[in-house]
């Protein structure tokens, strides 16, 4: 029997460039905030021309590996949980806007995961934590009337909760989750009184959190967030 072809294909000379730049960062001969070697540096260390470079650099700037400023070096970036769901922003966006099942999911998922942020925090939370999810209600309550300061508001006084785990991850998870959401928050801007609805279910999970009523915790979350489930629409 023929076995089938098993072409080659070509690579680019900047795909080659880009994964010794991205060996010369994952090795750690260069370290974050270190600046990236010259251009003609480059250009004599690899045997390629300007373009392969540039194109390379590009590249890793892409990705968020470095960043470039004109007129200056590029620098190496210290990658964090935050600043790598800050590189899938925009393509989870368009996914978002493309597929009503994907955002569905995206809010089922954000219910599974702050229902464990919850019952983290009701066993972690400190009295600092509980006065800063306290002063956050109130700027909200200020913030009434003014939609896109109050919904700020809300993803604060979420994120201030997986904050309270004190891992990093649970944070930039959070964030992303809530600023995908964003996007679909059109409806809340017509809202007529539920505002008052969030922020006495807001008190209530602070209540809960404050008392480390775990099981509380997470039922008082996963009320408030059944309930706005709905206003998160295409």
């Amino acid at each position: 029997m023929t076995q089938p072809l098993e072409q080659i294909v070509r690579r680019k000379l900047s795909d080659e460039v880009f994964d010794r730049l991205e060996r010369m960062i994952t090795s750690g001969e260069l370290q974050p905030g270190d600046e990236m070697p010259s251009e003609r540096v480059l250009m004599e260390r690899f045997g390629v021309g300007r373009p392969a470079i540039r194109e390379a650099m590009q590249s890793l700037a892409n990705k968020g590996l470095v960043s470039i400023s004109h007129g200056e070096r590029a620098k190496v970036l210290r990658l964090t949980a935050k600043s790598i769901f800050r590189q899938v922003d925009l393509t989870a966006k368009i996914m978002l806007s493309q597929s009503s099942d994907s955002l569905e999911y995206l809010k089922s998922a954000r219910i599974f995961f702050e229902r464990g942020m919850a019952r983290e925090a009701a066993q972690r939370a400190s009295a600092n934590d509980i006065a800063d999810l306290r002063s956050i209600i109130e700027r909200q309550r200020m913030s009434l009337g003014r939609a896109e300061e109050f919904i700020d508001a809300d993803m604060e006084f979420h994120t201030r909760i997986a904050q309270i785990s004190g891992n990093p991850i649970y944070v930039a998870v959070s964030e992303a989750m809530l600023a995908w959401l964003k996007e679909y928050h059109t409806e809340m801007l017509i809202w007529t009184g539920k505002e008052k609805f969030t922020l006495a279910e807001h008190d209530e999970i602070v209540d809960r959190l404050a008392a480390n009523d775990v099981d509380g915790s997470e039922t008082a979350l996963l009320k408030h967030l059944e309930r706005s489930r709905a206003l998160y629409a295409k």
